[in-house]
């Protein structure tokens, strides 16, 4: 019996990231666990223009000065260092809008191609630190998972399913959720943030042994 997790993300979010990670360990140490994933929409900064803006201004926007902006990016570091993650913020010249990204996701997913487009995407700005609010990144990031990336090229030159994410967007932000990853098991229980190995182990065993 299977039991559905929907995963709310963002691809620039550094703990979904991580959060990603640490579910992956988990699954790999239990390669027969009952988890069908789906990930769903969440735009850390939905009010960003198309073409995103410069990084370090974000940052000291968002957080002050450049020491207030190294603190917070410390504990990132240490959970990327503990989980063998590279992390490439000397390569991140742009914070990216997302929504672009969040309609290749659900591109993605109708093709069956949901989780390698996910991960392609957590990879290419984190470890590689691209631009994935570039649509030409995007079509290639497509195109190496398997999907048409002529095709994706040509929807995201179009404003097909924007008013989707966005009202996806807005609709989990009403029913409660303020910050991602948020995971939903089974429609029933949720758990938020970045959570450790050993809690989805955990879960994982109860979900099995039920």
């Amino acid at each position: 019996m299977t039991t559905k997790l929907d995963i709310f993300s963002d691809p620039v979010c550094p703990w979904c990231y991580i959060g990603k990670a640490r579910l992956e360990a988990a699954l790999e140490q239990r390669p027969d666990h009952p988890l069908v994933i789906e990930w769903h929409p969440y735009m850390l900064n939905p009010g960003l223009p198309p073409e995103g803006m410069d990084r370090r201004e974000y940052l000291q926007a968002k957080f002050g000065a450049p020491e207030a902006v190294v603190k917070v990016h410390l504990p990132v570091v240490a959970a990327c260092e503990e989980m063998g993650l590279p992390l490439a913020l000397e390569r991140m010249h742009r914070m990216p809008s997302t929504l672009d990204a969040h309609r290749l996701i659900h591109w993605a997913g109708l093709e069956g191609r949901q989780h390698a487009v996910v991960s392609a995407l957590f990879r290419a700005n984190w470890a590689e630190g691209r631009d994935i609010g570039d649509r030409a990144t995007l079509a290639a990031i497509a195109g190496a998972a398997g999907l048409d990336a002529a095709m994706i090229a040509r929807l995201l030159a179009t404003d097909a399913d924007t008013d989707e994410i966005r009202t996806r967007d807005a609709d989990i932000r009403e029913r409660g959720l303020r910050g991602v990853p948020g995971f939903v098991i089974g429609r029933r229980y949720v758990l938020s943030g970045a959570q450790p190995v050993d809690t989805w182990l955990d879960l994982i065993d109860k979900l099995a042994a039920a």
